[in-house]
């Protein structure tokens, strides 16, 4: 089969109306829910976006291979680095095409060395870390000419887009590029239907993410302000990505998987997302952080549905290497083939879930483990990306906290994470899931090695892409149409 991955950025589990939003228009993905199979309890494997892609590309935590503290920035010396192995590379290596479009937020280096095509992807049109990252003010978000919200990142180059590892403009052009995005996929599909090739199709979306921007058919048209039209722009993308599979003869053979790589920033109050039901969000380890809407469709091979398995962005490479009789890289891997549960013939492979915070170290390992229905957590601690709610344990100054005991939920009778079962005399079945559970976080810090961080090799403005390398001053010289 084929396979077009679409990844949101930003987006809570709140925000869709098919996970129960009142106001949010999102018709396409939730046409996908209602004919494929949705997920409640479906796990990025972090809570911010480097991370978060770095282990959905390589079913590894994203600690092995040096993805932390934090995330990276336009001039970051290090990235995911080559020596790990994609899904892209497991796939091509199998005879299929290549694409991803969108944000890739896991490097950039000297002479774009960490860029996709050097990660198994044969094009690649996008941004190579978030649209916040290059200074806004000046662009317009929506047409025909609202600003940017905010001021965005400060002091580094405007923003590129690249075509593999040349940049075709500086700054983005807001307002036409998920158009252009949306015209790439469709002649990449088309492209590979007529080549009669299986490929895989990485959309990595803007949106949700600040600053929100749409195109003029999106601008101003959702009840949900500017949030809701960054988020239509992003589900009338779905739609054409299926529309252009249906017209080439592919819907059947190819499966899409939608997800999102972390919980809300809801620092952005109302210009942020929502995690419906669930605690905190962006870069905590609760709930709201990186449990995740989620969506597989392909129609006569999954059944519609609603599933309540345990899956994660984890099981994505083994899931598809998998599916297409492709050869599993040689190293440590921490997810599993879900195909069981994409079609309804037994129950998920995975019984655990762990929570490693957005710095992780050695010493603290996964903040939380959740076994079965169980979560508990060791060690909680706010983030300013989820601050402004009214829960004060979401906040960026609400310190690292360690419980001992850890705090223990039961998920399915307490998904908001208000009750911990340890207070109040917990019987000898708490007892025993206790046990297990740290057990099993015993078993997986033994396990797991961590690489040596990328992230703190530091930065050097030079490294930032410049369309224009000899120009003064730097970096706002860098400017390309």
């Amino acid at each position: 089969p084929s396979f077009v991955l679409v990844l949101a950025d930003d987006l809570g589990f709140g925000d869709l109306g098919s996970y129960g939003h009142p106001s949010s228009a999102t018709p396409q993905l939730d046409r996908l829910a209602a004919r494929g199979l949705r997920f409640t309890d479906f796990y990025s494997s972090a809570a911010v976006c480097s991370p978060s892609r770095a282990a959905l590309l390589t079913g590894r935590f994203q600690v092995r291979s040096g993805i932390y503290p934090g995330v990276f920035d336009p001039g970051s010396r290090g990235g995911l680095p080559l020596s790990e192995v994609t899904v892209a590379e497991v796939l091509k290596a199998r005879g299929y095409a290549t694409a991803m479009v969108g944000k890739w937020h896991l490097g950039v280096g000297a002479n774009g060395s960490f860029l996709p095509i050097h990660q198994g992807f044969d094009h690649f049109l996008g941004v190579p870390y978030s649209h916040d990252q290059g200074p806004c003010q000046n662009l317009t978000c929506f047409p025909p000419d609202t600003k940017c919200f905010g001021t965005c990142d400060q002091g580094v180059v405007p923003l590129p887009l690249l075509w593999n590892q040349t940049i075709i403009q500086q700054p983005v052009s807001f307002p036409d590029l998920v158009p252009l995005y949306n015209k790439f996929s469709r002649n990449f599909i088309a492209d590979c239907a007529r080549r009669g090739l299986p490929f895989l199709l990485y959309y990595a979306s803007h949106h949700t993410h600040y600053p929100q921007f749409a195109s003029q058919e999106y601008a101003g048209r959702s009840r949900r302000g500017p949030f809701g039209d960054a988020l239509s722009e992003f589900d009338g993308s779905v739609g054409q990505l299926i529309q252009a599979l249906q017209e080439n003869g592919l819907e059947n053979t190819t499966l899409v998987f939608f997800t999102s790589d972390n919980g809300p920033s809801t620092m952005r109050m109302a210009r942020g997302g929502s995690s419906g039901h669930l605690k905190c969000g962006k870069g905590t380890t609760y709930e709201g952080g990186m449990r995740e809407p989620a969506v597989a469709y392909w129609p006569g091979r999954i059944a519609p549905g609603v599933t309540h398995e345990l899956a994660s962005t984890l099981d994505i490479l083994p899931t598809l290497s998998a599916l297409a009789g492709a050869a599993l890289p040689r190293v440590a891997l921490d997810g599993y083939d879900m195909s069981p549960v994409l079609f309804g013939t037994g129950k998920s492979p995975r019984q655990t879930m762990f929570f490693y915070p957005p710095s992780p170290d050695p010493l603290h390992g996964p903040f939380a483990v959740r076994l079965g229905k169980y979560k508990a957590h060791y060690f909680t601690q706010g983030s300013f990306h989820s601050d402004t709610t009214p829960d004060q344990a979401c906040h960026g100054l609400t310190p690292l906290t360690p419980h001992q005991p850890p705090l223990l939920f039961d998920l399915e009778s307490d998904p908001a994470e208000n009750y911990d079962l340890l207070q109040g005399g917990a019987g000898p079945e708490v007892l025993r899931v206790l046990r297990e559970i740290t057990l099993q976080k015993v078993l997986l810090e033994q396990r797991v090695e961590f690489g040596e961080s990328q992230i703190r090799k530091g930065r050097d403005p030079s490294l930032q892409p410049c369309c224009a390398p000899n120009c003064t001053p730097k970096p706002s010289c860098c400017h390309c149409s």
